[in-house]
């Protein structure tokens, strides 16, 4: 590695001590000695190096209070109170953490930390490096350059030029200027009584700077103002040199020393097993730790002084419905018999209406050993708790109540356990959905995994209560003193989690995209979920019998081919025979020493022989028949006598939903037989499915992005698109066109918006690499805008480490700047078709948020149902003689969906079908 730093990064490793104070609870090792700012610290700068890609790193802390700017002013930071009685101990132990991590502990007496972060910035800046300043310290902003930046580790943001002017009103070199005048009282700067930020900026901007604005303070019109910076300007200069930070300090460690080194794995777990932070010591090792659950848990206890209930009469239950209604807001979780929402049955509710105070109200518990599946318990003896019915009476009025807000942890869930029993919540909050708006992309946004993240608390593992395995009981045998602390401790976590996310959303100007397209979705999706639709086992069976057949007819051909009888379903005796005995070209081994022999492997050697084709056919009806035929007919509701899908509203980064328990939105479309299974979905007697289906949605929102002339003009003609772009692209008449040119510009169309190279292009369409390569090269020529929005896009994600759709959502896409090649060309590919994806999501969201108050309107809701939602396609089920009346309203809801918001440059269309089964309407 060159001498010469690239890239350097300074961690303000004070702000990182009192960050990790405050945000974890109390903790101890053995002897006693308080370790949660250790943990903390620690934990964060794991983070931090196994995410940048920084060749020169130091974490750098504050000596002692007093420094140079005591000397020019004795008050100076002289209100501050003494540092916590618990972290006192803590000092030394982070600095052996930061030691242990391997990485330069520095700090300078008579200088603060950020002096010595603005010293080694100048001296990396001088040889031409990248700076990052790892802070949310308002005071570093000074700093921010075309080559230094901050990165703020508490919302994980970057401060640049315009950032420092959305929090000062000025750019980062007038930023102490608006500080000497403004003062800062957490430091004791005095700046000049009378003038906050907001008036200093004013100032500054329409004088210059500070010396010029005082030299000319009798101008200023305003008598108190101008009164006050004539006699304060003395101050004001003073003040300038205390927020001025001190970037030529003489240090004693040469920037030359911040070279990174590696990780010393023996040095570092020493100290971690000597601190007893068994959680980073499976996360540093291999991942293997000996003891319980509990002890895994041990890390980070409970939350301090939480005070959890357990509601075993009515008067008790009153007195907590009675604090929700007072509070206004209260945090719901719901504990059932199972996952699977249309058959669980509800077994307690926990209420949290303060953090560190939950209750837990069981319902339907056993005796232990019982049995979970028989919720009256048998012969033993259940424990004390009000019956289900006469709790859900008391809880009812509130849970209903418009002045009081539910708040849930995937609340669509717990929505429908109540709906199951009478009860429709809401209004509604939910903290994974303010989480996914939030940071969509970066990382999970289950409770547990976000409680880890924003509380620094590990909730107690469901193992822990009930079990794993063999051995795990249902949460109905669950002893109640266990399942109180369990699920009081949900509802207390997610009113936390709503407390520090909530807020956000404002902040950072996410409110729109979670009130009008996040939160209005879940009672729809709720009620899609309840519904259900109809399925044919008859038709089911009949299609697994025929697939069967036919795939043994198929084997039997493949071992013909083959010469031999071998297990095709084994992909190593597959590989053998094609590879080695049949001498096929284009085998490669994988590490097992095995042939590879995916279809991305077989499908380019599908013309070599015909035992290949026989494989891929095999294996689609395989498929067919085990993930879809043969496993549909038991998902169907006992009680229903239809199949209840659930949507994942978090599953794509992009804002799409996902269906799962059955995922019916993978039902292959593009083949007969795949397409055949959609004729088990079907309507009852009397009724009809309608399709509604976005057309070509994405390529109609490229061409508005893009602002692509000839394509905008196609869509508003009602053109064939694909053929309007082969005319452009390969210069054939519409009236020339043949199917093969139409083929080659349609793959090009949904190729492009996916990022598709040469290569890809190349196998999809038949043709030579280079052939593929002027196809796309003719596309850009023709379409330049395409190509400047894929650079800009791309462009943007790496300076800001996400895209966003055309309504704001943010997506986030943290291997956008990875330094494996692969990974950063797959990020690419996604920033590219992420906001177009996105958008097209947030289209559909938007458009099954206004159907429920559309078909009232036309006084159509207890006619039409909307069942399912797959990608741009809504299906619904009516009765026959409604069909084209829900067919109108529903149309023009999707169509306008994108207003007011967006006026697109092209219009949207919907296309519409009906029939009695699923792939007769689409």
């Amino acid at each position: 590695m060159s001498e010469t730093p690239k890239h350097l990064y300074l961690v303000d490793g004070s702000g990182y001590i009192f960050r990790a104070f405050f945000a974890l609870p109390p903790m101890n090792r053995a002897d006693g000695t308080p370790t949660n700012a250790v943990f903390g610290v620690t934990s964060m700068l794991l983070n931090l190096i196994e995410q940048t890609d920084a060749d020169y790193v130091a974490v750098i802390f504050d000596a002692k209070r007093q420094n140079f700017r005591n000397d020019i002013y004795p008050d100076y930071k002289g209100h501050r109170p003494d540092a916590p009685e618990e972290l006192i101990p803590q000092f030394p132990l982070i600095h052996e953490a930061v030691d242990a991590l391997n990485l330069p502990c520095l700090q300078m007496e008579g200088f603060e930390a950020d002096d010595l972060i603005a010293t080694y910035a100048e001296q990396a800046k001088k040889l031409g490096a990248e700076v990052t300043v790892v802070s949310s310290d308002k005071d570093l902003m000074q700093l921010v350059d075309d080559r230094v930046s901050m990165w703020d580790p508490m919302k994980n943001i970057a401060i640049k030029h315009d950032q420092v002017v959305e929090k000062f009103g000025v750019g980062p070199d007038r930023v102490v200027d608006v500080q000497a005048l403004a003062g800062d009282s957490t430091d004791n700067v005095p700046g000049v009584p009378g003038i906050g930020i907001k008036t200093a900026a004013q100032l500054i901007n329409e004088y210059g700077d500070l010396d010029t604005l005082l030299s000319r303070a009798e101008e200023i019109k305003q008598p108190k103002r101008r009164e006050s910076l004539i006699e304060h300007a003395e101050m004001a200069r003073i003040s300038r040199q205390l927020v001025r930070l001190k970037n030529d300090v003489e240090v004693t460690v040469p920037l030359t020393e911040l070279k990174r080194r590696d990780l010393d794995r023996d040095r570092l777990m020493t100290f971690l097993q000597a601190n007893n932070f068994k959680r980073l010591i499976a996360r540093v090792g291999d991942g293997t730790e000996t003891g319980g659950a509990a002890d895994k848990a041990a890390d980070v206890p409970a939350p301090a002084d939480a005070e959890y209930e357990l509601v075993q009469d009515t008067d008790a239950l009153k007195a907590w419905v009675a604090r929700a209604e007072k509070a206004g807001v209260v945090a719901v979780d719901t504990e059932t018999t199972s996952l699977n929402q249309m058959r669980a049955e509800l077994v307690g509710i926990s209420l949290s209406v303060e953090a560190g105070k939950a209750c837990y109200i069981p319902v339907a518990h056993v005796a232990p050993g019982s049995g979970g599946g028989d919720l009256l318990g048998g012969g033993a003896e259940p424990p004390k708790q009000i019956a289900k019915a006469e709790a859900l009476e008391i809880l009812k009025p509130m849970l209903e109540d418009p002045g009081v807000l539910k708040v849930g942890q995937n609340i669509k869930y717990d929505a429908v356990i109540f709906a199951n029993e009478g009860i429709q919540v809401g209004p509604i909050d939910d903290t994974m959905l303010i989480s996914f708006v939030l940071e969509g992309g970066m990382h999970g946004h289950g409770m547990d995994e976000l409680s880890e993240l924003h509380l620094g608390h590990k909730p107690i593992a469901y193992s822990e209560v009930a079990g794993k395995g063999k051995s795990q009981i249902s949460f109905a045998e669950v002893p109640l003193d266990k399942a109180r602390d369990y699920a009081a401790e949900d509802a207390d976590v997610t009113l936390r989690l709503w407390q520090i996310l909530k807020p956000r959303l404002l902040e950072e100007k996410l409110t729109t995209v979670y009130e009008t397209i996040e939160r209005p979705l879940v009672p729809v999706l709720s009620a899609m979920e309840r519904r259900g639709i109809q399925v044919d086992p008859t038709v089911l069976r009949q299609m697994s019998s025929d697939f069967g057949k036919r795939m043994m007819e198929l084997e039997d051909g493949i071992k013909k081919d083959a010469g031999r009888d071998f297990n095709v379903g084994s992909p190593k005796q597959l590989g053998e025979i094609l590879f080695d005995e049949m001498g096929l070209q284009g085998g490669k081994k994988t590490k097992t020493g095995a042939y590879s022999t995916n279809s991305d492997v077989l499908e380019p050697l599908r013309d070599a022989h015909p035992i290949v084709a026989k494989i891929l056919d095999w294996r689609m009806l395989s498929k067919l028949k085990s993930t879809y035929t043969d496993s549909l007919p038991e998902e169907i509701h006992p009680e229903t006598k239809r199949i209840h899908t659930s949507y994942m509203m978090t599953g794509a980064q992009t804002g799409r939903l996902s269906s799962t328990d059955p995922n019916l939105q993978n039902i292959p479309i593009r083949t007969e037989e795949g397409r055949k299974i959609r004729q088990a979905f079907v309507a009852p007697e009397g009724s009809t499915l309608i399709s509604l289906d976005y057309s070509q949605i994405e390529l109609r929102l490229v061409a508005h992005v893009a602002d692509i002339k000839p394509l905008i003009q196609a869509f508003r003609d009602g053109q064939d698109i694909h053929a309007a772009t082969a005319s452009e692209v390969f210069g054939v008449p519409l009236a020339d066109m043949t199917p093969d040119i139409r083929r080659k510009a349609k793959a090009i169309n949904f190729g492009i918006i996916y990022g598709i190279s040469a290569f890809g292009l190349a196998n999809q369409i038949g043709v030579a690499r280079g052939e593929a390569q002027d196809f796309i090269n003719r596309y850009f020529e023709r379409f330049p805008g395409i190509r400047q929005f894929m650079d800009e896009t791309v462009d943007y994600c790496r300076k800001h480490g996400r895209v966003e759709t055309l309504f704001g959502r943010r997506i986030h896409i943290p291997t956008i700047n990875d330094k494996n090649p692969m990974r950063r060309n797959y990020a690419d590919r996604q920033a590219i078709n992420a906001p177009i994806q996105g958008s097209a999501a947030d289209i559909i969201k938007r458009a099954m948020i206004r159907i429920p108050k559309a078909l009232e309107s036309a006084r159509l809701t207890e006619d039409a149902k909307l069942l399912l939602q797959v990608h741009d396609e809504l299906v619904f089920e009516a009765p026959e003689d409604k069909a084209e009346a829900v067919i109108a309203c529903v149309k023009d809801v999707m169509e306008g969906a994108a207003l007011p918001i967006l006026d697109l440059a092209v219009p949207l269309v919907v296309e519409a079908g009906t029939g009695k089964s699923w792939a007769e309407a689409h």
